[in-house]
Formats: structure tokens, C-alpha cells, sequence
């Protein structure tokens, strides 16, 4: 083990937004020099700020940032890179319209797209990470384990001591992944730079790293050598209790009858061949990391992917495959980004509650009755205890949790049949997230089936009859909500083994 002293030390640090919101309450991160140190934690841990930190894009609010022994507090991304720290977000930021030299030198100073010395200097950059790549060929026309091999050279380039790489792996393939797992350890073994690797995947951590933090509550909880943990220990860090279920009432009655039927629903690059059945008034949980393929069912189920293949049935009925044939057949989907996807923010309370059904609010098919758009919101404000003066009121005026309420309304109001939701507790505080689990499990008691998209891995276990686990597009186990705790969810979507391998989900 490398017990040199660390190159970048955080000690205590603190993050408190102006809003009141705190996501660093004391964190602490040692990382040396020739070594890779892996960084996990759930949704909301605080990986994100902390990075954001490291790379000078947030200053602290407390605590102290040492590099090289010395004190430091950068108040923007040019000192740190300056300083010799390189980051890569998960979402490359590249120019796609440029080439793979133009954007490795992005930044540099000089004319040096005519400079013949930058293209020798990166071509000897290549030869030294063992990867080839045509240096003229514009970044659009790569695949996005080479976009990702792009940005690992653009922070080479920089001559970095400590690249930071935030889920590099996520949205690669098998052959990409390996790649990267090789650069990372010959950057670190080979040439001596500190790598700090996040990644949801425990495996992918045990198998390449020297050292992990866990992060939980913007606090560390673990930090310690990688050859002295388990996949248990790490995911019992990252979930840091027994699972508390939300008055867990999973009901005693054998499954009902099956209403929801997908055979063979598939994206190209996104989402392998998936079968799956929800019965009537069940609940099924899909639990998975980032880029585990989760959202990307969801749409494809909801016909919002033009790519998808497959077949949707909903009691007997095979319906077509546009999200405007899903949405008239009683499809809903409650999006993971509710201010861009789930609602109109021009819109009042009404106006977006009545969207999915128009033609039910209108005369002749034409203009809406106010009148009865008006009197389904008051119903829908007081069934869902939506927090405003009036269904008059914009949608962006209202908090989050109250604007989530009016998204998942909308669907309610209507004749919905299946109800898709991603994240529905995302970003809303704890009293709203309670009041938003207990419709999901009131629209089942109804009757609705419903298949839930969460992180918050305690939520499937309090709400979900069943829970699939999704990882690398593919669904790989099912279990019964009931039969599972929170750190074996964790270990099944965090590794690559995969112990229902070819089990069909129904």
C-alpha cells in the first residue's frame, strides 16, 4: 500500500449553499501520488460537490484544502488546472464539430492548431497510454468510450498530477471499460500521477483502486485501504443504516392478474432485450446505478424513443408504438426532470394538470372549459394536499415538492392505466417526499400498476412488491420487495456478477 504523503488532503470541509442547503458537513479525503482512490456514495452524498471543490468550480465553506502540503483555496477552474489538477465530468465536455487534436489542446495558449510540435507532443501522449486514435478525425464521428478517451488525453495534455474522474466507466461498453481500467492504472503505476476514480460500481472499485472514501450525508463514514474491504463492508457504508421502511404495508394476497405486458424491449446501445409484466395494483420497482439503463426502459416503455423496439400491452390490447398512441392508451410517465419534461412553467396549476386530457376538458374538441378545468384541479389540489393559493397559480411558483404533486396529478386527473415514474422524490424535502410515496401507494390500492424508478434504494424497499435490478442495460435480478435488504440492492446493481443471469422478468 502507498503511504506517501498525500498530494491533495481535505480536512473538514464544509459546503453550505446560499439557500440553506448543506452537502459537505465535514468531509475529509487524503489522495497520494502513484496511487488510485476510489470515491463512492449514494444520490445526494455529496461526490458532486465535492468535486465541484477540487476542481475550483465551488470555493468551501469551512475546512481546510492542502495540495502539496500547502494551503489552498481556488475560486475558479483555471487555478486549479493551473495547479496540476484535471477533471473529467461524466458528461464529456468536448466540441463535437472539432477534431480529437483540437480538442485535446483546448485551452492551451498559442496558435496551436499550426503548431506541428503539439501534434507530436500528443501522438507521444498516445504512444505512452498504449491507445490509437486518427488525431484529424472530428469528435462527432467517435463512440463515447473514445469521446472518453479524448477527455482522459485533454487532461493529460495539461501535464496533470491528480486527474479526477467522475464515472468515467458509466455509459461504456464491456471492451471500453477495460480500456479505461488500464490508462487509469498505468497513469497511476507507470507514471506516478494520483487518480481519484468515482464510481457507483463496487467491483469496478475493489478491482482498480489502492484506497475508497464513502461518502454518506456529506460526511467520509469509510476510508481505507481497498485490500482490506469487502463489497458488504463498502455497501453497508454507503447505505449506513438498517433499511427503515415508510410504514411498510406490503400486501399478504397472492399477485393479481397481469394487466402490463412488455416482450422484447429494446434500445440499440442503450437497453438489451427486456421482457417484463406488472399485474394490477402491483408495484415494481426498478433499482440500478447511473447509466444502468433505468430511464432509458422508461422511455422506451412510454414510446418516447424513436430507436426502441418491442411490444407494449395493457390488458390484451397491443398499443401502438408513439408516446401519442402510449399517452392516449393510458401510458403515463412521470420524468426525472420535471421542470424540463413534466410540466409547462408558463402554465398555472390548471392549465398543466389538464394537459394529458384536453379533448375531456373541451367543447367540441376545441378551446377548454375553464370551468371544468377549473374544478378538476381544486379536486386534484385537495386529493394530492398540493400547498397553493389556487389552481390559478404558475407551477414555478409553487416548491418543489408541491410541482412534483402537479406532475404526477396530471396523469391521476386522466384515465391512466400504467404509471411509469423516475425519481419521483428527487429534490423535494422529506415531508413532500413522504406525502409523493403515499400517492404512488394510494394509485396502486386503486388498482394502477405502476413501475418506480429510484436511487433512494430504501424508498423501493418501503413501497415495491418487486424489485428489478437493472445494470449495463439489461435486467439482472428480481426480487420480491420483501426478501431483500438495502445492502444486498446495493451489492446486485454494484457488481458484475449476476446471479438471475438469463431470468426473464415477469
Amino acid at each position: 500500500m502507498n503511504r506517501a504523503p498525500p498530494l491533495l488532503e481535505l480536512r473538514g470541509i464544509r459546503k453550505v449553499f446560499p439557500n440553506g442547503t448543506v452537502a459537505l458537513r465535514g468531509a475529509d479525503l487524503n489522495v497520494r501520488s502513484g496511487s488510485v482512490h476510489g470515491l463512492l456514495g449514494a444520490n445526494g452524498a455529496g461526490k458532486s460537490t465535492l468535486i465541484k471543490i477540487l476542481s475550483g468550480a465551488l470555493e468551501v465553506s469551512g475546512g481546510g484544502l492542502f495540495w502539496k502540503g500547502a494551503p489552498v483555496r481556488w475560486t475558479r477552474p483555471i487555478h486549479a488546472k493551473a495547479a496540476g489538477i484535471a477533471t473529467l465530468y461524466q458528461h464529456v465536455p468536448l466540441v463535437p464539430t472539432l477534431s480529437v487534436l483540437e480538442n485535446v489542446l483546448l485551452g492551451s495558449k498559442g496558435t496551436w492548431r499550426q503548431r506541428a510540435e503539439d501534434r507530436e507532443r500528443v501522438g507521444a501522449i498516445l504512444d505512452e497510454v498504449g491507445y490509437a486514435v486518427d488525431l484529424d478525425a472530428p469528435v462527432a464521428s467517435l463512440s463515447i468510450g473514445q469521446r472518453q478517451m479524448v477527455a482522459i488525453l485533454q487532461a493529460l495534455s495539461g501535464g496533470a498530477d491528480l486527474v479526477v474522474m467522475d464515472e468515467p466507466t458509466a455509459s461504456l461498453s464491456n471492451p471500453e471499460r477495460r480500456t479505461v481500467h488500464r490508462i487509469v492504472r498505468q497513469l497511476a503505476g507507470e507514471q506516478g500521477k494520483a487518480v481519484l476514480f468515482v464510481s457507483h460500481f463496487i467491483d469496478e472499485i475493489i478491482a482498480l483502486t489502492d484506497e475508497v472514501t464513502v461518502l454518506r450525508d456529506g460526511r467520509a463514514t469509510l476510508n481505507a485501504p481497498t485490500d482490506t474491504l469487502s463489497e458488504e463492508a463498502i455497501a453497508e457504508a454507503i447505505a449506513g443504516r438498517e433499511v427503515v421502511t415508510l410504514e411498510r404495508e406490503h400486501r399478504a394476497q397472492a399477485r393479481g392478474e397481469v394487466v402490463v405486458e412488455a416482450r422484447r424491449i429494446a434500445s440499440p446501445g442503450t437497453l438489451a432485450e427486456t421482457n417484463l409484466t406488472v399485474a394490477r395494483g402491483e408495484i415494481v420497482g426498478i433499482a440500478g446505478m447511473l447509466g444502468s439503463g433505468r430511464s432509458e426502459l422508461l422511455h422506451a416503455l412510454f414510446g418516447a424513443d424513436p430507436a426502441a423496439t418491442g411490444e407494449l400491452w395493457i390488458e390484451g390490447e397491443r398499443l401502438g408504438p408513439t408516446a401519442e398512441e402510449r399517452v392516449a392508451a393510458g401510458v403515463a410517465l412521470v420524468p426525472e426532470d420535471r421542470a424540463e419534461q413534466g410540466y409547462v412553467p408558463a402554465f398555472t396549476i390548471a392549465e398543466n394538470i389538464s394537459l394529458p386530457t384536453l379533448r375531456q376538458f373541451s367543447g367540441a374538441g376545441l378551446l377548454p372549459r375553464r370551468s371544468a378545468e377549473h374544478a378538476a384541479s381544486v379536486a386534484a389540489i385537495e386529493r394530492l394536499s398540493i400547498k397553493a393559493p389556487g389552481p390559478d397559480t404558475l407551477v414555478t411558483e409553487l416548491s418543489g415538492g408541491n410541482a412534483q404533486k402537479v406532475v404526477i396529478a396530471k396523469w391521476l386527473t386522466g384515465h391512466s392505466r400504467f404509471l411509469l415514474l423516475d425519481e419521483p422524490t428527487a429534490g423535494i424535502d422529506i415531508g413532500a417526499r413522504t406525502d409523493v410515496l403515499r400517492l404512488i401507494r394510494r394509485a396502486a390500492d386503486d388498482g394502477l400498476p405502476v413501475l418506480l424508478v429510484s436511487s433512494e434504494f430504501h424508498e423501493l424497499l418501503a413501497l415495491c412488491d418487486r424489485i428489478l435490478v437493472m445494470r449495463d442495460g439489461a435486467v439482472v435480478a428480481e426480487r420480491r420487495g420483501d426478501a431483500i435488504t438495502e445492502q444486498e440492492l446495493i451489492l446486485l446493481a454494484g457488481s458484475s456478477a449476476n446471479p438471475d443471469a438469463g431470468a426473464v422478468a415477469a
